[in-house]
């Protein structure tokens, strides 16, 4: 019987250490997928930051940049908005803040105002 129990004991850590194996190859791959994601995003925003450096005037960007910092997902449609509308050419380069400014008025739409009276 001792014999039988010290195989079944190799036979356990053999199949432990091919389990512990196959998890480090697995987040390894998993470690790599990620770098290589995070690399193209930062080439992604390094080319819009670019193109965006081409459309847009110092004050429409600056003007985008401080807008950015309440309504992050406004601007980036109105980024994406800008180079599509770029690459398309219907935009006159550069692009200045009173357009941009323009752009912002007829994407954010009117404000809907509540009048309240007492009797």
């Amino acid at each position: 019987m001792s014999e039988l129990d010290e195989i079944r004991r190799r036979r356990m850590e053999e199949l432990q250490q091919q389990q512990m194996a196959a998890q480090q190859q697995q987040q390894g791959a998993n470690l790599q997928q990620m770098q290589q994601e995070e690399a193209m995003r930062q080439k992604y925003e390094e080319e819009k930051k670019n193109a965006l450096r081409q459309i847009l005037s110092p004050e429409a960007r600056q003007r985008l940049a401080n807008l950015r910092l309440t309504k992050a997902e406004l601007v980036n449609a109105i980024e994406m908005q800008l180079i599509q509308l770029a690459q398309a050419g219907r935009l006159q380069i550069p692009v200045s803040d009173a357009t941009v400014k323009q752009i912002l008025m007829e994407t954010t739409g009117k404000k809907h105002e509540i009048h309240i009276t007492r009797k």
